[in-house]
């Protein structure tokens, strides 16, 4: 059988960054092939961010410049901010949360299937193992979410809706990671979540 090849994109904060690398390491490790081109992928996708409108509709007017031949998957924050708009607006194959971690495989291989696709249910309670694999868009930074959601309630923020409420690694987590990550030539670390300041306040750390 031949092998998927796929084009992913992440937009938006470090961590949707930091997210995108693990899904790419993911497939990587599940011998699907990461390419560089949209015009060769056997499925797109797409890690969206829609933390304002005008990101919101960059977004929206990405995902229709996708040709209707292309497989589309659509991940991160847009689809759980505006599903709606999302369905309404864009041709799409999947979507799911942000956060997936190793779940994308699942997913990916459904959709090249030929499944439709819609894994939103508990999207904003993901918290994926610190120790999946990645591939880094740059060798020598290493992007580790230290915690997930927040405990606000700002009524002007829309990513509690994507993000889900505080979820915290242990710092023997996120040490772990961080070893591991200089021992494959890190240099830099960006330290990421969505309320740094509230890290560890539900687990006590």
């Amino acid at each position: 059988m031949e092998t998927a090849r796929v084009f992913l994109r992440s937009f938006g904060c470090s961590t949707n960054l930091a997210d995108g690398e693990v899904m790419a390491g993911c497939l990587a490790k599940a011998e699907f092939k990461l390419v560089e081109g949209l015009a060769e992928a056997d499925i797109v996708i797409y890690n969206t961010c829609a933390v304002k409108g005008p990101t919101e509709n960059r977004m929206i007017d990405l995902l229709k410049k996708v040709p209707k031949g292309k497989k589309l998957l659509v991940v991160g924050c847009l689809p759980l901010i505006n599903f709606d708009r999302l369905c309404r607006e864009a041709h799409f194959d999947g979507v799911a949360g942000p956060a997936l971690g190793d779940k994308i495989i699942e997913i990916v291989n459904s959709v090249l299937k030929g499944e439709k696709v819609v894994a939103l249910e508990g999207a904003d309670k993901a918290k994926p193992n610190l120790s999946l694999p990645r591939v880094r868009l740059n060798p020598v930074v290493g992007i580790i979410p230290i915690s997930y959601g927040c405990l606000g309630s700002c009524a002007y923020c829309c990513v509690v809706y994507a993000r889900g409420r505080l979820r915290s690694y242990s710092i023997k987590e996120i040490v772990e990671r961080v070893k591991a990550d200089l021992a494959h030539g890190v240099r830099e670390f960006w330290l990421t979540s969505q309320d740094t300041a509230c890290y560890g306040r539900d687990i006590g750390t």
